[in-house]
């Protein structure tokens, strides 16, 4: 069972400069050397064995001589590849390569072909990459990847894969793609969204002997229990219905009521109450037979109806009718989310976005949940854009419509309007299926119409519907083919695994 973990705090590079700063008499690049060194030792395929390490012109650079000189001492064949002029150096990273030079070790100019290597070690930028990677580097990036394929050994990055943009998770030209990552300090917000979960692999964090956060406070921080296990409260015994609230959904346009039927679904097995479903389609079912506890009816009825929490978009068609609902929607008193053809409605109409800013005024929760390509729209950009700053993106979605914001895909980010951000570390590319942001809706507008905060709710459900999807494929439905109804049951199930274990 898929148990959440606790959140970590996360660093800008700009944020972590500060950091290094404040602790400059420490010997920083010393232990991460070593740290590096002792993590290299446990990957290596062979005690002893031919390791190589490619250490750059910076600082990154620095921690590899510095990796590289305790591995040699411990036995292993080690060869150094370093492209730029020693004298160059920064200061302490000319200090480490000092202390490598004096202990028999020298740096080449180019891999050398002879060995089978037993490790690749990546020290050539860390986070200290200012422009996209190119001329010799890229090189360097290309062959030691086909080396680490070829050689069926580990690559191992230093602080983060050289190419990636360890703020925002965006590859910068040839990106070394790590089976590790050991990051320093603290971890960084593009190690786990974007690209960068694809290119990290299994990320070891290294403290070096130092707690950020008594020294400047996180730019971020991953998703985890602690944020929101004071709602993860067993319920009390002298309960019925109406304590858990009535979760209403919206939507459901002709062909489309299937969208409703999943988000209303999980609205019903994460706990609501009473889960009314409001279909646009004229001609839409008067029941869902495979789940009748849910209560279907017109809009405008479910408009009237003493809903707890409304989600506004699944399957909901952008007619002038579906506009007219939605104005209706937020004119609500209560928790709204908007998901789906709602926000594309919102992304082109003024009075839409006024309501919803208004909305704010009136201390009512507006929550958004679009994928990048919606987003760009609500933003008046494009899906490029947003990717290459997923961060930037949603909280720019949570200032400009005063609303906490979603934004889905590989490390979900949810931002509040006060600058708050939050990066997701669950999920699996088996949620790459039509319906499972219908799945999610459902999930969040539950806690919401059980009481739940609306970052709470955010925070909570985001990290469920992705422990969810990585539950389902550990028990051999998927990845490939596992549909958004199958999450629901284990969306079910690690809830109230949480709940029990008081987590």
């Amino acid at each position: 069972m898929t148990t959440p973990i606790r959140s970590e705090p996360l660093y800008r590079a700009a944020d972590l400069r500060r950091i290094e700063a404040a602790a400059a008499a420490q010997p920083l690049m010393q232990r991460a050397g070593e740290a590096a060194a002792d993590l290299a030792t446990s990957l290596s395929r062979f005690e002893g064995g031919a390791v190589l390490i490619l250490a750059g012109p910076g600082n990154n650079g620095g921690d590899a001589f510095v990796a590289a000189r305790h591995l040699r001492q411990r036995g292993f064949a080690v060869s150094v590849v370093f492209l730029g002029e020693i004298s160059r150096l920064p200061e302490d990273a000319a200090a480490a390569y000092r202390d490598f030079d004096d202990d028999g070790g020298s740096a080449l100019e180019a891999i050398p072909s002879g060995p089978r290597w037993s490790l690749i070690v990546d020290g050539l930028f860390g986070i200290g990459l200012q422009r996209p990677v190119s001329g010799p580097f890229a090189a360097m990036v290309t062959a030691a990847n086909a080396l680490a394929l070829r050689h069926h050994c580990p690559l191992l990055a230093l602080d983060c894969p050289s190419g990636l943009d360890a703020d925002t998770g965006r590859r910068c030209g040839e990106t070394i793609r790590a089976s590790h990552t050991i990051t320093f300090i603290a971890g960084k917000p593009g190690l786990f969204t974007g690209d960068g979960p694809e290119y990290c692999g299994s990320i070891t964090h290294a403290a070096l002997e130092l707690h950020a956060e008594r020294l400047a406070p996180p730019s971020a921080r991953t998703i985890g229990s602690d944020l929101f296990a004071a709602w993860l409260r067993p319920r009390a015994k002298n309960t019925h219905k109406g304590s858990f609230g009535n979760a209403g959904v919206l939507g459901g346009a002709s062909s489309m009521v299937g969208a409703v039927f999943l988000a209303g679904r999980a609205a019903l097995k994460l706990g609501s109450g009473r889960v009314y479903l409001g279909l646009i389609d004229a001609q839409a079912p008067a029941l869902d037979p495979l789940q009748p506890e849910l209560m279907l009816r017109r809009p405008e009825a479910l408009l009237t109806t003493a809903l707890s929490a409304l989600a506004c978009g699944p399957g909901m068609g952008g007619s002038d009718e579906a506009c007219e609902l939605l104005l209706r929607a937020c004119a609500l008193e209560l928790p709204l989310l908007l998901d789906a053809d709602a926000l594309n409605m919102l992304a082109r109409e003024a009075r839409l976005q006024e309501a919803v800013r208004a909305r704010a005024h009136r201390g009512a929760v507006t929550l958004l949940t679009p994928h990048p390509t919606e987003a760009a729209r609500l933003l008046a950009g494009d899906t490029a854009q947003v990717q290459a700053d997923r961060a930037g993106a949603a909280l720019e979605l949570a200032s400009r419509y005063r609303a906490l914001a979603v934004l889905k895909g590989c490390g979900t980010i949810v931002a509040a309007p006060d600058g708050r951000w939050f990066v997701n570390t669950t999920g699996h590319p088996a949620l790459a299926t039509a319906g499972t942001g219908d799945v999610l809706s459902g999930m969040i507008v539950a806690l919401l119409a059980q009481g739940w905060p609306g970052l709470e709710a955010l925070l909570a459900a985001v990290h469920l519907h992705g422990a969810a999807a990585e539950e389902r494929v550990a028990s051999g439905c998927g990845p490939v083919g596992l549909t958004a109804g199958e999450i629901i049951d284990s969306a079910r199930l690690c809830l109230n695994h949480w709940i029990a274990h008081g987590r």
